[in-house]
């Protein structure tokens, strides 16, 4: 080993489906006794987040992002956190990222070689994927992501072996095998599994995922076109025509030289600028030059956003999409500006658009009974189409918290700790596909007590 990265932290990647029992591998990570003091990040798909108070006695920090997708625009959050992690460097010796169940494992990798700071304090030590035994046949077929999940796994959990037989599941680890013939596969029931077979493993492999994806090491961003222009002092127009969409996200940076270094530098704060706060343009107002997405409204015929400048020197746009959809284009007092320098990038992955999700937060104590009829009803006719569930309730007359999580038509709860002077709620999250968002918040909310 290069004694240069001796002192990289390793950093394993937890993924697996939604509802595969990611969870309940991370509680029994932070419960066993391993000797390793572990710094958790999570990343949830969903609209509130939740996984912080599913975490049981979790004396680490843990970091929750639930503003995206980890492997689409919240990368610059991940590098954000990362960065803030190290500098308390003294205070763990191994970090977990748990990401949202939705997520292709391949880009948050990348994240890890990608990032030349990154790439010199952390080290992927593996991808460790946790598979639903009892629900996987319904999802591995049509999903992108659970297809990669596996094939990019160094670990394999074959979890919930209790809800299938003999014979299916031998089945199932022979399709796994054919998919991702070199990771580790083990059997496991509640995600039980010996702490050395998933931590401090040294599994992953580079040039298997190359082998896997050859486009591995081109990363995916948040843009699909950026443009370098050569502009002096004055004042310009971004003009854009009819597209698919009625916003476009844009991000305008100066650029320090045309070096390759000066392009890679300021490519790397555009994926910051696109994760941060976005500022809305409606027509007519000014496109200025700095380190915040601008998302341009354009639902009106008049789509021109002036570009002040004030200094000369190169100036790198990035955009949402390419500029050609949107006959989109920069133009002087003299006619349209052409770029010095024009890239295209590798657009980022899609998710199935109709999965999405549904948070509902009330205050408040909900009655068992009208709970228990509501849950059972919906299940019944809803259980195929609802992924995941899971949430905190607060149960009339129970002096502790209810904490449940449920796949499909599977549900499970237990009392948690006392609510003591915190204020009663209940937050929960649906993820699913035709998710009906008034029916589910009128249904829960005649819950209530």
């Amino acid at each position: 080993m290069d004694t240069a990265t001796d002192n990289r932290v390793p950093v394993t990647v937890l993924t697996g489906f939604l509802g595969a029992g990611k969870t309940t591998l991370l509680n029994r990570v932070l419960t066993e006794n391993h000797g390793k003091r572990i710094a958790v990040i999570e990343n949830e798909f969903g609209e509130v987040g939740v996984d912080q108070d599913l975490v049981i006695g979790a004396d680490e920090e843990v970091f929750e992002m639930n503003n995206g997708c980890i492997c689409c625009t919240v990368r610059g959050d991940l590098i954000r956190i990362l960065g803030s992690l190290m500098k308390r460097r003294d205070k763990f010796d191994y970090i977990l990222l748990e990401t949202t169940g939705m997520a292709d494992p391949g880009p948050v990798a990348q994240t890890f070689f990608m990032d030349d700071e990154m790439q010199q304090k952390l080290e992927l030590d593996a991808i460790v994927t946790v598979v639903d035994a009892g629900h996987v046949d319904q999802h591995i077929d049509d999903s992108d992501e659970v297809r990669e999940q596996i094939a990019f796994a160094d670990v394999l959990l074959l979890n919930k072996v209790d809800l299938v037989d003999e014979e299916k599941l031998a089945g199932l680890e022979g399709r796994i095998r054919n998919m991702n013939a070199a990771a580790k596969i083990y059997r496991t029931k509640d995600a039980a599994v010996e702490m050395e077979s998933i931590l401090g493993v040294g599994g992953f492999d580079l040039d298997r995922a190359l082998d896997l994806d050859p486009k591995f090491m081109e990363p995916e961003y948040p843009f699909e076109w950026s443009g370098v222009y050569d502009l002096q002092p004055g004042t310009y127009e971004l003009v854009v025509g009819e597209g698919p969409d009625p916003s476009m996200g844009v991000v305008l940076l100066p650029v320090a030289g045309d070096s390759s270094e000066a392009l890679e530098a300021v490519r790397e704060n555009a994926v910051l600028a696109f994760s941060g706060e976005e500022r809305v343009l409606a027509a007519g107002d000014g496109l200025p030059a700095g380190g915040r997405l601008n998302r341009l409204e354009l639902g009106t015929e008049e789509r021109r956003f002036p570009v002040p400048v004030e200094e000369s020197g190169l100036y790198a746009l990035f955009t949402e999409h390419c500029p050609e959809e949107f006959g989109a284009g920069l133009r002087g007092a003299a006619g349209e500006v052409p770029p010095v320098r024009a890239v295209e990038y590798k657009p980022d992955h899609e998710h199935d658009e109709e999965v999405t999700s549904v948070g509902i937060t009330v205050p408040g104590d909900l009655d068992p009974d009208r709970l228990n009829a509501w849950l059972g009803d919906l299940l019944a006719n809803k259980g195929p189409d609802i992924f995941r569930m899971k949430g905190i309730l607060s149960i009339r007359g129970e002096e502790e918290r209810f904490v449940f999580q449920g796949v499909h038509m599977l549900f499970d709860g237990r009392p948690d700790r006392p609510w003591g002077e915190e204020e009663r709620s209940n937050t929960l999250i649906f993820i699913g596909r035709n998710l009906d968002r008034d029916e589910l918040n009128e249904g829960f909310r005649g819950c209530l007590a």
